[in-house]
């Protein structure tokens, strides 16, 4: 996804996470390599009645160099929609989608920024409808956003959303010519995607925040895991009679730290597919950023690094 983009000669691209109560960055070298180098990672706390602006603009002051900023949305900045792909020229593709989302949105079409984001076809489907994703803001908060770059005197090249940047992810980890469903959980929620050749096919959210799937009660904890694989069983029946002809090879699970660390036994005796926690450390060259090799680092860096990795995406 990229709402806005521009061209300019930069020291490279930072992902910047503007969160609650802190600003979370991070910068990797060349995407295209096998292992990528982190060359940032970095989380800054609002202080007081310090605006997200004065900080992003100490931040950059800090790093002493230009960057062009990909920043990441949060969960609860924008929709993420499913709806059938229109019959209509390239040229009229985004007229269409809106005009299907005025009843779907939980604001005004009017107010809204949208794009969309193709589903590969089926390649036994023939000439049935494919779907699309589209992904719908609020205006105000997209040009709160784009002032919030420009007050602070730093480039925002894209805007972009987690799903995409757990795509980047799950690419690096995918079989050849197979798929993978890939898991993770921040403050806000999990979330779910299945990919397969670099692409999203289906992504779903799972309304149970980090901090649920740790408490100290084995009982608590063991009735949220049960509701995390309730979902998940429902989403891959859901893709297994959407998309027959791919194969799943795997559910990857994103690091977890503490007692969360759990689900991913609790997964593997309760789902037909082999559940796997990932390491990013295997895919990511961590010698600038040796903090990451911590579970805990590997968490909250997750989202953004994936952004990190993104590559120009063909525009529809």
């Amino acid at each position: 996804m990229g709402w806005f983009q521009k061209k300019r000669k930069t020291a490279g691209r930072l992902v910047v996470s503007i969160q609650a109560d802190v600003i979370c960055i991070a910068s990797i070298g060349n995407a295209s390599v096998e292992r990528p180098t982190v060359e940032i990672v970095a989380t800054h706390a609002l202080k007081g009645a310090q605006s997200a602006s004065d900080l992003l603009a100490k931040i950059a002051k800090e790093l002493r160099a230009e960057y062009d900023c990909i920043n990441l949305l949060c969960g609860n900045e924008y929709q993420l929609l499913s709806v059938e792909a229109p019959n209509v020229p390239a040229d009229e593709l985004k007229t269409a989608i809106r005009w299907r989302l005025k009843d779907m949105l939980d604001f005004h079409i009017d107010d809204a920024t949208i794009d969309v984001l193709d589903v590969p076809r089926d390649r036994n489907a023939g000439n049935r409808n494919h779907s699309m994703y589209a992904v719908a803001a609020r205006n105000q908060l997209i040009e709160q956003r784009q002032a919030l770059f420009s007050d602070a005197r730093v480039s925002l090249r894209v805007i972009d959303i987690p799903e995409m940047a757990q795509r980047n992810i799950a690419k690096l980890f995918e079989p050849e010519g197979r798929g993978i469903a890939m898991l993770s959980f921040d403050a806000q929620g999990g979330l779910l995607t299945m990919t397969c050749d670099g692409e999203l096919y289906l992504s779903r959210r799972i309304d149970i925040p980090f901090a649920q799937l740790g408490q100290d009660s084995e009982e608590e904890r063991n009735a949220y895991y049960e509701r995390v694989t309730l979902e998940l069983q429902r989403s891959l029946d859901h893709f297994d009679r959407q998309y027959h002809t791919i194969t799943l090879a795997k559910l990857l699970l994103a690091p977890l730290s503490g007692a969360a660390a759990e689900l991913s036994a609790y997964l593997a005796g309760n789902l037909y597919l082999p559940v796997e926690t990932l390491d990013l450390a295997s895919v990511f060259d961590m010698d600038k950023t040796p903090e990451l090799k911590s579970v805990e680092m590997q968490q909250r860096y997750f989202l953004v690094l994936g952004a990190a990795l993104r590559r120009e995406e063909a525009v529809l």
